[in-house]
């Protein structure tokens, strides 16, 4: 019988990633998927430090895997992946001790088989750590086990180098690395032709992007020669930095229509004093000239956005002016969160986490109902429009229902039959809610 796997991921869409290429390195190894941990010979928990609680739930599952093996027997090899790994480090083992056999970092994936193998013969006598900073990024063709049927992530950069105060990636994902035009253009056009027509490139500041094979392409050429691809009919990304935003790639976004009019633009705070605090380089006044520029230039572009409450030294004045910036972007969605401090970054080392939690709560409270009310007259507004939709799975909310994307990145769902995921249909909308609208196929 061929040994089991189970993934479970916490986190970003990296990470998401980051799972689907360890599950081809394990299927390639001779292992097979599975979906519980009682019949896994390997489960791997690929964690975020992004947020505390991520971190609380790695140690809530090492403990929930020790109770089944101490109830049950079954007894399997538990390796901790991502960030959490990367950044606890052994921290991990004295903290949960007796449960895992390998630790590997964010930049030692492709040594999980290995590792995995190792610690077969030799259990927890001695568990196996790697969280070395490998400065290779390539990765082999073909290997990724793609989860999702109609979209493909591919990244196109490691690490970052922006060192943002709050922000925990550049020590737990390293420098900023960049793969190779050739490489990238080779896995998007595996995947597209796969029957993936949605490519989603990755990277932590994707408008940073600079081919090493290649000086002269920057990250408008590179999206530039994914366009060209035949089997490609969509490009999205994740994220761009409001720094990094250039005309050039505006100009590059109107004239080629593969390219989705949606734009995660993270801001983080609309305070000019609180930004600056972050590290983020920029303003309140630059970043909402550039959302000018962008709903002068493509006006049928949405924005979306991550905002931050409670940043240490945030006042009632700070805050309202996160509430003015929400109002006057107009944001078609929002990731927001309250700040809770990150080992070794700068705002952990130097700045007191002095807004009270209960504040914290009061004020995301109040971000969030402000921008419900913002994306539900924006969904409402398209009642009547026939829009079209890449349709990429079954509803969640009606066995006989599906839900697709707009090219804003608006959910829809539709009534229609399996077969049409993947497809892209025209859906004229009837109805619509905060986080989603609804209509039917368009005669």
């Amino acid at each position: 019988m061929a040994r089991k796997y189970l993934i479970e991921t916490f986190g970003c869409q990296m990470n998401v990633h980051d799972s689907e290429r360890m599950a081809g390195l394990l299927e390639q190894a001779g292992y097979e998927a599975t979906d519980d941990a009682a019949d896994a010979d390997v489960v791997v928990i690929n964690t975020c430090s992004v947020r505390e609680h991520a971190e609380d739930k790695l140690y809530s599952r090492l403990g929930e895997l020790r109770v089944m093996t101490a109830q049950t027997g079954h007894d399997p090899i538990v390796a901790v992946a991502g960030c959490v790994a990367q950044q606890e480090g052994e921290t991990i083992l004295a903290r949960a001790p007796g449960v895992t056999d390998v630790l590997v970092g964010t930049q030692a994936i492709r040594r999980l088989p290995m590792l995995v193998e190792r610690a077969a013969a030799t259990r927890r006598a001695r568990p196996l750590v790697d969280v070395n900073p490998y400065e290779d990024v390539t990765f082999p063709l073909g290997v990724t086990r793609r989860n999702d049927p109609v979209r493909a992530y591919v990244t196109i950069i490691e690490g970052c180098n922006e060192f943002c105060s709050f922000c925990v990636v550049p020590y737990t994902r390293g420098n900023e690395r960049m793969r190779p035009m050739a490489d990238i253009l080779a896995e998007v056009r595996e995947a597209a032709d796969g029957g993936r027509p949605e490519i989603l490139l990755l990277g932590q500041i994707v408008n940073h992007y600079t081919a090493p094979d290649d000086p002269s392409c920057d990250f408008t050429a590179l999206v530039e020669a994914i366009h060209d691809v035949p089997a490609v009919e969509r490009i999205r990304f994740a994220s761009p930095h409001p720094r990094h935003f250039s005309p050039r790639f505006l100009e590059a976004m109107q004239r080629l229509p593969k390219i989705c009019r949606h734009l995660h633009l993270p801001v983080q705070s609309g305070s000019t004093r609180v930004l600056e605090a972050m590290r983020r380089r920029y303003t309140r006044d630059s970043y909402l000239d550039l959302v000018g520029r962008i709903r002068e230039q493509l006006p049928e572009v949405a924005l979306s956005t991550d905002m931050i409450v409670g940043f240490p030294g945030e006042t009632d004045a700070d805050f309202e002016a996160t509430l003015s910036l929400t109002r006057a972007a107009q944001f078609q969605s929002m990731f927001s969160f309250k700040y809770s401090p990150r080992p070794n970054t700068l705002a952990d080392k130097r700045l007191p986490d002095d807004v009270p939690e209960a504040e914290k709560t009061r004020r995301i409270v109040e971000l969030q109902a402000v921008q419900r009310g913002i994306q539900t007259a924006l969904n409402q507004a398209r009642v009547g429009a026939t829009v079209s939709v890449l349709v990429d799975a079954a509803s969640r909310r009606r066995e006989t229902e599906l839900s697709g994307r707009t090219t804003q990145n608006v959910v829809v769902n539709l009534p229609g039959p399996p077969d049409w995921i993947g497809r892209t249909v025209p859906v004229r909308i009837e109805r619509a809610g905060a986080y989603s609208v609804w209509g039917r196929v368009a005669n």
